[in-house]
């Protein structure tokens, strides 16, 4: 007999860097009783963050899973009499954007998701990151706005700034009793009663108490607005509403809250301290009351990839097992893990998967459930559930796995693109070997890392998405594969753009002796209209002027020669190409002569096309107390950054703008110096833009004058 779905939930927490995000789930593991002492992230000692770089910097670096259990629901800190217990995966993810991979490939595979806001900041540039991420994958989520203990804290700026920032409909199911010192516990909206927490046993238990005097006001205008809210999604509720609010339950009240927050009709929004132990349980409470299980989702749909016809599988045991890996791991005792995401079926550990990527089978010899860098191996998995398998040869992230008589092929997971490399050498030549088994094993745990060879000066090229990701890899490389790395100076990933379009006549011809080449294209090049990436080919080829078999290769050559672009051998990301007309050899005509036309026929008609150098645009974001606003804008601008606004809080003050990648290296070293410290910076990649033409030649000439160096 399969568990009951009704009782599981995958849930994530997310939120900008340093919201309290880990902290918040510590005290999850705490309460739910899976661990017996409060990890803290200041001291290392937290359960999640479990990497040594994690320990170091006090940052999340890799989303880590863990599997907890939690009896709702529970009153006064105590389980009620009707109460389930419920199983919570949980996903803890990073706030820092170099690691966004990390949040985007657990949005992909959870059903709901925790989005926490510091009560001080409110919402902060990953926030927004973040948020805009569970909105593409359509994830149900609640609002924890933490931190309420810190000095300016302030609840309704927060829930003003999520209506405002993220577009989003928040509503409060609870109100803060005091702030700042004074914190010390929320008025439920829906029970409508007063609760404080008792700080003898760390926030275990709580007492209900009157509603204070100065708040009887402001819970009424609450109340109201959230009946109104929850009356406009649900008709009987607008019909008690309208003869008698009073008459309104709080189990309609928590019914009607489930389901508009499944609808995104609203997000509801609780509030608390989890440093200080307040308002987690609480939490828990709404992740089970309004949070999806698997069951309230649609089901799953993906493609057949022999017919592309569209199949769906339901959340059931009974249905064909599919599950899709969404992150590969290295474990020092295990070996490889593949985190996957059982949409439908039932898998035991030791059986087969089929894997519909490479069309083969692969042995899952064990199913692991998660506990941070922990495992506790299980039998098998069911439908709904999230696990972790050992034993398989080639799984990559995003893979699709079911059995071989039902293959099926979900949407796989976007990853953007890097934006910055490092050339990377090993100290020790003998080192070779061993540094490209280590870098494979990094880029296969980790999509957003790319690594390429320069075929001109042979250098390794490393790229990620800022300098510490970077960072962290190289700080890996050492620790975990003991080799020691010379670092070059940090590159930015420029790209090129055509911008008009011209037409070629390219005739390639070769005579050796015997049988020659021959391939003969007449082309128009230029930029894409519909703004997508890639290669856009349109064949107008009539007559048959090149056999049929031939334009493929045509297509192959083009698409090769972008990765090279005209300018500075930098990549084209997109362009367009019509072939219009040619000419072939009975005997002298191949595949390959029309390939080698393409790609010469490119790097002549691209330097024509009008081509610009791009680079990488970041939306930077300076929070820095009043006195230092004139030395941070200046700096700014100094960077070519273009000013968007400056938004006041309190006494600091929020500074926006658009700079470009490569004036920003080094760039929070440098704030820390300019304010004496009392500045933080967010960078987030924008976008490409054309670089200025006295600076993009500056950028030709030396990767020219480096390449005739060699």
């Amino acid at each position: 007999m399969g568990k009951d779905l009704h009782f599981l939930r995958n849930i994530g927490i997310m939120a900008h860097i340093d919201a309290g995000k880990t902290t918040t789930t510590e005290r999850i593991l705490y309460y739910t009783g899976l661990t017996h002492k409060i990890g803290e992230v200041h001291d290392g000692g937290a359960t999640m963050d479990w990497m040594a770089q994690e320990q170091e910097r006090g940052i999340t670096i890799t989303a880590a899973a863990i599997t907890t259990f939690w009896k709702y629901p529970t009153l006064q800190g105590k389980p009620d009499k009707n109460t389930k217990d419920y199983t919570i995966n949980i996903i803890d993810t990073p706030g820092h954007v170099d690691f966004t991979v990390e949040v985007e490939r657990s949005l992909r595979v959870l059903d709901g998701a925790v989005a926490l806001f510091d009560a001080v900041s409110g919402v902060e540039p990953q926030s927004e990151t973040v948020w805009r991420q569970a909105d593409k994958y359509k994830v149900p989520r609640l609002c924890f706005v933490n931190k309420m203990d810190r000095a300016g804290a302030d609840f309704f700026n927060a829930v003003t700034e999520i209506k405002d920032k993220l577009g989003a409909n928040p509503i409060p199911l609870q109100i803060p009793i005091g702030a700042e010192d004074s914190f010390k516990g929320v008025v439920d909206l829906i029970s409508n009663e007063a609760i404080v927490w008792n700080e003898a046993d760390l926030g275990m238990t709580y007492e209900t108490i009157a509603i204070p005097e100065d708040l009887i006001e402001v819970v009424q205008e609450w109340r109201q607005k959230l009946i109104e809210n929850l009356a406009e999604q649900d008709d009987t509720l607008l019909e008690k509403f309208f003869n008698d609010p009073s008459s309104i339950t709080a189990e309609e009240l928590m019914t009607a809250i489930r389901k508009a927050t499944i609808n995104f009709a609203i997000t509801p929004v609780l509030c608390g301290s989890a440093f200080k132990n307040k308002g987690v349980q609480a939490l828990l409470n709404a992740v089970c009351a309004y949070l999806p299980s698997p069951l309230d989702l649609p089901p799953v749909t993906g493609t057949n990839p022999a017919t592309e016809q569209e199949i769906t599988r339901k959340p059931d045991t009974a249905e064909p097992f599919t599950a899709l890996a969404f992150k590969i791991a290295t474990d020092p005792f295990v070996g490889r893990l593949a985190f996957m995401r059982v949409y439908s079926g039932k898998l035991d550990g030791g059986s087969y998967v089929y894997n519909n990527r490479t069309g083969k089978k692969e042995r899952i010899s064990r199913l692991m459930q998660m506990q941070a860098n922990k495992q506790t191996q299980i039998e098998n998995i069911e439908a709904g559930d999230i696990c972790a398998a050992v034993g398989f040869k080639d799984i990559r992230t995003g893979d699709t796995l079911t059995l071989e008589g039902d293959k099926l092929t979900l949407e796989s997971i976007t990853f953007p693109e890097p934006v910055i490399g490092y050339s990377i050498e090993p100290k020790k030549q003998a080192d070779i070997d061993k540094l490209s088994v280590a870098i494979a094993k990094l880029v296969e745990e980790d999509p957003t890392l790319q690594v390429e060879t320069n075929a001109e000066t042979g250098q390794t090229i490393l790229r990620g998405m800022g300098e510490l990701h970077l960072e962290i890899i190289i700080d890996r490389l050492k620790r975990e594969f003991k080799l020691e790395i010379n670092q070059g100076a940090p590159q930015v990933a420029y790209k090129e753009q055509l911008t008009s379009t011209v037409e070629h006549k390219e005739v390639y011809k070769k005579q050796t002796g015997g049988r020659g080449k021959f391939a003969d294209i007449v082309f128009a090049i230029g930029p894409r209209t519909d703004g997508a990436l890639g290669l856009e080919f349109v064949s107008e080829v009539a007559g048959g002027a090149i056999p049929r078999e031939f334009i493929p290769a045509v297509q192959k050559g083009f698409a090769g020669a972008m990765v090279n672009g005209p300018l500075a051998d930098y990549p084209v990301e997109s362009m367009k190409v019509k072939l219009i007309h040619g000419s072939y050899h009975d005997v002298d005509s191949d595949s390959l002569s029309f390939e080698l036309a393409a790609r010469l026929g490119f790097k002549e008609a691209a330097k024509k096309a009008s081509p610009v150098l791009m680079e990488p645009i970041m939306a930077v974001e300076v929070t820095t107390p009043d006195e230092f606003t004139g030395s941070v804008t200046g700096d700014l601008n100094k960077r070519r950054g273009m000013m968007k606004g400056i938004d006041a809080k309190g006494n600091t003050q929020i500074i926006k703008a658009d700079v470009p990648l490569v004036e920003l290296f080094g760039y929070v070293t440098d704030l820390r110096t300019i304010t004496s410290g009392r500045a933080s910076a967010s960078l987030t990649f924008a976008r490409y833009e054309n670089v200025p033409k006295q600076l993009a030649e500056n950028i030709i000439e030396t990767v020219h004058g480096n390449a005739n160096k060699k």
